[in-house]
């Protein structure tokens, strides 16, 4: 499955992967891969095995779900498949209550005690997902863990979620897919080193930086 789904987001161009060119994150961080799970939508076979996918995470990692919960935006439509094969409840939650109306927070009926599962898209630093699942633990839910489409799987954010006791599973992640595209010739294999270094540090441009060796006169 891993494989499967890595394959399906390069194909689309869910993931792109330009590590001479990176891209720049909205927090400034420059990164050699850019991933956009909103575009599986309008791939009809994609998204069928992402929902699918998630449906088998949620029944293998977090039995006794009662109800799906997608995060505002990406996740919603993702939360919404797999609770329909699923047969359960599901609802969303915003980033923060409304300024206007009932000032919700969380949509949909959820209510203490329930044994809830977050879906997101995408796992980078944890961050906006576990105030997800803060808010719904404010509820009274009891938050069973998060699975999501893909994972940078940064050191920050297994930290983050190994700090608030929430585990989460991924139909696949950032090692996989580099695998993937060296495999599909979507990157050269001079790349890697540089993919490689920025995963284990994003807030260092020094990744971008080549890296020569050379032998000095008269060394073996």
């Amino acid at each position: 499955m891993k494989s499967k789904i890595a394959k399906h987001l390069l194909q689309i161009k869910a993931v792109s992967l330009k590590p001479d060119e990176p891209f720049t994150w909205a927090s400034g961080i420059k990164s050699p891969i850019y991933c956009d799970n909103r575009l599986t939508l309008s791939y009809p076979e994609v998204r069928h095995d992402i929902a699918e996918g998630l449906k088998d995470l949620i029944l293998t990692h977090f039995k006794g779900a009662e109800v799906v919960a997608g995060t505002a935006t990406a996740g919603i439509p993702h939360a919404a498949l797999a609770a329909d094969r699923l047969n359960i409840p599901m609802c969303y939650v915003r980033s923060k209550p409304k300024a206007h109306g009932k000032g919700n927070q969380i949509e949909g009926a959820v209510s203490k005690g329930q044994k809830v599962v977050v879906v997101e898209d995408l796992i980078s630093t944890g961050g906006s997902v576990l105030e997800v699942v803060a808010a719904l633990q404010a509820e009274g839910c009891e938050v069973l863990g998060v699975a999501a489409i893909f994972t940078y799987g940064l050191p920050k954010a297994a930290a983050a979620f190994q700090e608030k006791n929430i585990p989460y599973v991924t139909l696949t992640d950032y090692d996989t897919l580099t695998d993937v595209a060296l495999e599909l010739k979507a990157i050269e294999p001079s790349a890697m080193n540089k993919l490689k270094r920025w995963r284990q540090d994003p807030s260092s441009e020094s990744w971008m930086e080549e890296t020569v060796c050379k032998e000095e006169k008269g060394l073996g």
